[in-house]
């Protein structure tokens, strides 16, 4: 599990390799990954939009933008949270994944980023990781 707080919002993150998803023969390996955004602080907070860095292991970087997480833009209260899965495909077997996310605080000019924690992305097809 990777871990950041930012303002007083906790980002945790769990990559996990999808064999079934992938096919290596293909250069096609698949991940999923579990975040789940705590906060702990003493105001709502909604997630507006998302930012990720995506780098596989021959350093090809993928930028991905755009609003919310799976199609939501929550607003969580203090000390609740809110958990989603995704996905990531990559053509080499390891790699690494960044990024934030932009919340909007209970004022609406109270805008802000949340550090999203650097994760590996490993497989076994890897025989040594890139990070």
């Amino acid at each position: 599990m990777y871990e950041a707080t930012t303002r007083n919002i906790r980002v945790l993150a769990e990559p996990f390799f999808v064999d079934s998803e992938s096919r290596p023969e293909e250069h096609h390996f698949f991940w999923a990954y579990r975040i789940v955004v705590e906060n702990q602080g003493e105001e709502a907070v909604q997630l507006i939009s998302r930012y990720w860095h995506i780098t596989d292991a021959r350093g090809n970087v993928e930028e991905v933008r755009g609003p919310g997480v799976v199609g939501d833009q929550p607003t969580i209260s203090p000390g609740e949270s809110f958990s989603y899965e995704s996905g990531c495909p990559l053509s080499t077997p390891s790699g690494i994944m960044r990024g934030h996310y932009n919340f909007q605080g209970e004022n609406e000019r109270d805008k802000f980023m949340v550090a999203i924690p650097a994760f590996s992305l490993d497989s076994d097809y890897e025989h040594g990781s890139v990070n």
